[in-house]
């Protein structure tokens, strides 16, 4: 598939959520208006210290779309599936656009159970404390596991990288741990740094 890029860092789009984007350079207005054009795809992407992108990202499929009056977009991308770039194609438009295959999601979450959740609330609430965080994570408790660990991942001020580490998880079960390990590694450095200081 041919899919328009948007090389934004940080701003990870995960499968099954949602990312509300404020369009407003020339070449993204372009991407908006051929995507609208098509099937209404674009994909999300990082890049990494060297400003080359990453290999894998999440195809967003915008679900709302509105125009302001100084010619900006507001959009609404709902994640569907990660993609792998196969290549960069070489074309006359001002926004990148590649060569695609799409990356099967595997929502399975049979292994994964109630204590996973009340370990993974009861870390990100430290996190959250240690953070300064204003967040409430009663709201939080109410929702499906498959969708905190996608929550978590995308409002925290993780690295970058880190954040591509979870997007490049090969299952639910595998995005949990590496979730798991990132906060795990936070708190652990946020302690060291109180204790040194």
């Amino acid at each position: 598939m041919h899919l328009p890029i948007f090389p934004l860092n940080g701003a990870v789009l995960f499968p099954g959520t949602s990312l509300p984007l404020n369009i407003f350079e020339n070449r993204y207005i372009e991407m908006v208006d051929y995507s609208l054009a098509r099937d209404r795809h674009i994909g999300m992407i990082q890049a990494n210290e060297d400003n080359n992108l990453y290999n894998i990202g999440c195809i967003g499929k915008i679900h709302s779309f509105n125009e302001t009056n100084d010619g900006r977009y507001l959009i609404s991308l709902q994640g569907t599936n990660c993609f792998r770039i196969v290549k960069e194609l070489q074309q006359n438009f001002s926004f990148r656009l590649v060569e695609a295959e799409m990356i099967k999601n595997s929502e399975n979450i049979e292994n994964l159970n109630k204590k996973n959740k009340i370990d993974l609330l009861n870390k990100y609430k430290n996190y959250v404390k240690i953070k300064n965080i204003n967040l409430s994570l009663e709201e939080i408790d109410k929702i499906e596991l498959s969708q905190i660990i996608k929550f978590i991942a995308m409002v925290s001020p993780f690295k970058n990288e880190d954040k591509q580490v979870l997007l490049e998880s090969q299952s639910l079960i595998d995005f949990y741990n590496k979730l798991i390990s990132i906060i795990d590694l936070e708190l652990l450095g946020d302690f060291s740094n109180k204790t040194i200081n």
